[in-house]
């Protein structure tokens, strides 16, 4: 499988993402640095986590206006893979390919911990590996991780098994409405989550349990 890992001044997981991956795919991605136009041939884009632009403005905002995201966008558009995580996430939502927002955590205070989440769709090209209501467990690191929805807009992913991934078992970590913590795009192929499943792929880092995610979007590759 070839990936891209997009990176922004303030990106800092990108490291542990070129780690996760060449891990379990065997290959190194190529890092593609925010002021390039073009991506190279990946079959997975991803935006890692960090505090892009140092989060001035709006989390996301200002790196969902960089030169790449122009053709991020026609990629996903055209169907490939695009996982956002934590602050790749904020920087789906502010350019477009995912409803909703990231708003402040309910506390007010940044939250750095392990958490649970409920796999509640198995049937996407992110989490085909796991088993539906499968409860594992995944680090977090943010200070905008609360998602919001207006009310239809929420109706609509809880209608169309939008949302992937919710905080269970009482740890959810921001006031996310619905215990949201990731959420797919109407096609499928576009997921963002807060936690970060790259820290938590080899027994180093306590677990295996975010190896999963990788490995569905390898089987889903490997069936196409």
């Amino acid at each position: 499988m070839k990936t891209a890992v997009i990176v922004f001044p303030g990106s800092n997981r990108d490291r542990d993402m070129f780690h996760a991956l060449e891990l379990i795919t065997g290959t190194r991605p190529q890092s593609v640095w925010h002021t390039e136009t073009t991506l190279p041939d990946a079959d997975l884009v991803i935006v890692p986590g960090g505090f892009s632009y140092g989060d001035y403005l709006r989390s996301g905002a200002i790196a969902a206006r960089s030169p790449i995201l122009k053709d991020m966008v026609a990629r996903a558009n055209a169907g490939v893979s695009i996982l956002g995580v934590c602050n790749g996430f904020q920087i789906l939502t502010e350019a477009g390919l995912l409803p909703g927002a990231l708003m402040r955590n309910a506390g007010l205070n940044f939250v750095c911990k392990e958490v649970l989440l409920e796999t509640v769709n198995n049937t996407t090209r992110f989490s085909n590996a796991f088993d539906k209501g499968q409860v594992w467990r995944c680090p977090v690191a943010h200070h905008d991780g609360n998602y919001f929805a207006d009310a239809d807009t929420l109706k609509a992913i809880e209608d169309n098994g939008r949302v992937v991934f919710r905080y269970a078992n009482g740890t959810n970590p921001n006031g996310s409405i619905n215990d949201i913590a990731g959420i797919v795009n109407d096609k499928g192929n576009v997921l963002g989550m807060m936690p970060h499943p790259e820290n938590l792929v080899e027994p180093l880092q306590g677990g295996t349990d975010g190896r999963a995610l990788f490995e569905s979007l390898i089987s889903a590759l490997e069936t196409a």
